[in-house]
């Protein structure tokens, strides 16, 4: 029934790309929205911008944890794995760390933090950043390397 619905997820290898879109969205907007209810003085906003960031954390444990749960299955050459998997996984377990960090932060003085903005702000952009250069990690082993199904021959050995 699944492959009646979505005659794509036939083709993974594991959960996982399904999962990392979400902490994408939600941690790349909470930053955006908690700087414009900083410029616009709106509460409502930084609410919107709280909640994004939550869901951006927990969403982010759920992408690491089916990260994890597939590292040793997916297939890729050894070359891929070692050039790319491992500065991902880096890279993505720091994005969650830094995520979970800004939401227990945030939490403490809901739905912004008034002491430490600036500080809070600077969090937000650091954990953009990671999520940004992991991210781009986990692009070239699906679009490069073909991490995440099955459209052509496997392994594909790493090339710069």
């Amino acid at each position: 029934m699944l492959e009646t619905l979505f005659p794509g997820v036939a083709h993974l290898q594991n959960i996982h790309p399904l999962a990392v879109h979400f902490p994408i969205a939600f941690l790349v907007a909470a930053p955006f929205l908690y700087v414009l209810a900083w410029l616009l003085h709106r509460e409502d906003i930084a609410t919107a911008a709280f909640v994004f960031l939550i869901l951006g954390a927990l969403a982010a444990i759920s992408a690491a944890g089916t990260g994890l749960y597939a590292e040793d299955g997916v297939m890729i050459a050894r070359s891929v794995r070692a050039h790319l998997l491992h500065q991902h996984k880096t890279y993505m377990l720091w994005t969650t760390a830094l995520g979970i960090v800004s939401a227990a932060w945030a939490a403490t003085e809901s739905p912004f933090p008034k002491k430490g903005r600036w500080l809070f702000l600077v969090l937000m952009l650091a954990t953009l950043t990671v999520l940004a250069l992991g991210g781009d990690l986990g692009g070239r082993m699906v679009y490069d390397y073909n991490a995440g199904g099955d459209a052509c021959s496997q392994p594909i050995e790493f090339s710069r």
